[in-house]
């Protein structure tokens, strides 16, 4: 199959997974019950599904942009003879991208990805850079141990000073993995410039892309499947036939699927669709979703490892106390009947 080809088939596909993604989010959301799913497809927003998928796969782009890059780069200058833009995808793709799409994938990942990948970022961008400078500045010797050499080295010399407290930490604390993600990538920044033998080149390239294509729609798949799309709400409820005077002796939690002039539309915890009458909501306050538990306690400088350059930058909404309400409780002071508390 020709580059060309691949490139159509591939144009063909990609369209298609995210609406794949989508689908598969209503899908798990409706604890695979093809009534419900239906129901939720009837109201759910477009916009909103589309929404959520932006926000939780935006760090997707510039990962996919610097890998092929970096990959195509390699191959090129490694085995300039088996770099056919004709023949192989990898390189009919690396010479089609620019070098400011590039330049506008190193900045976005560095707004959107967490402090723990940013090591891998730079060796990502040093590699990147390296290999074009070999490229095309062959010639010059000068300019090539600079940017090759003297540049790696100096750069992850400053990041290992900037970060070995937090890896020490880290070493402390037992958590190998971010001890690798912070350190490992620093040491092979300074090898991953240059090419590699002819020979390993070709079929090293191939069987990481292919590798890197096949793992990435289940890690997309397992991340998406739990990002929110519907609004979690907390209701109180009054008991069905209720006088005037009586309290609410119930609190339902559940996502909004819809509100009409008689009924409110909500999937319970348990997958169940409840329709309640809104002549028994008592009040309804909005709860945050359950934020994402941090599987590390180490910090650099202050920042949370897990923690992304628009999250660190960005102010935040002032914390408040928990709703009770949000715990399945009932409110300690009752607000008037039918009014819609949010928070």
């Amino acid at each position: 199959m020709s580059a060309r080809q691949a490139q159509h088939w591939l144009l063909t596909v990609v369209p298609a997974f995210p609406l794949l993604l989508l689908v598969l989010r209503l899908w798990h959301l409706s604890r695979q019950d093809l009534a419900t799913m239906l129901l939720l497809v009837q109201y759910v927003s477009p916009l909103g599904l589309l929404s959520a998928l932006l926000i939780t796969l935006v760090w997707v782009l510039p990962l996919a942009v610097l890998v092929v890059a970096a990959l195509g780069n390699l191959l090129w200058v490694s085995a300039p003879d088996r770099f056919d833009p004709e023949r192989s995808l990898l390189a009919r793709t690396t010479v089609r991208i620019p070098d400011w799409v590039v330049m506008a994938a190193v900045l976005l990942a560095l707004l959107t990805w967490q402090l723990r990948f940013l090591p891998s970022l730079l060796m990502l961008t040093l590699s990147i850079l390296g290999l074009h400078t070999r490229r095309r500045y062959a010639d010059d010797r000068l300019r090539v141990r600079l940017v090759c050499v003297v540049l790696p080295i100096s750069a992850a010399l400053l990041a290992a000073f900037w970060l070995m407290p937090a890896v020490v930490d880290a070493a402390r604390a037992d958590e190998l993995v971010t001890v690798a993600l912070l350190g490992v990538p620093l040491l092979l920044a300074v090898f991953l410039t240059g090419p590699i033998p002819r020979r390993v080149a070709p079929p090293l390239t191939r069987w990481v892309l292919i590798a890197a294509a096949l793992t990435a729609p289940f890690v997309l798949g397992a991340i998406f499947l739990r990002a929110p799309i519907l609004p979690t709400v907390a209701v109180e409820l009054l008991p069905v036939g209720a006088a005037e005077g009586d309290r609410p002796d119930t609190v339902l939690i559940g996502r909004v699927i819809a509100v009409d002039d008689r009924n409110t539309t909500l999937l319970d915890r348990r997958g169940l669709v409840r329709f309640v009458r809104n002549d028994q909501v008592w009040s309804q306050t909005l709860c945050p979703e359950l934020e994402q538990v941090p599987y590390s306690v180490v910090r650099v400088r202050g920042w949370h490892v897990e923690e992304t350059a628009l999250e660190w930058a960005i102010p935040r909404r002032t914390p408040v106390d928990a709703d009770p309400r949000c715990a399945g409780r009932l409110a300690e002071t009752t607000t008037k009947p039918h009014q819609s508390v949010t928070r």
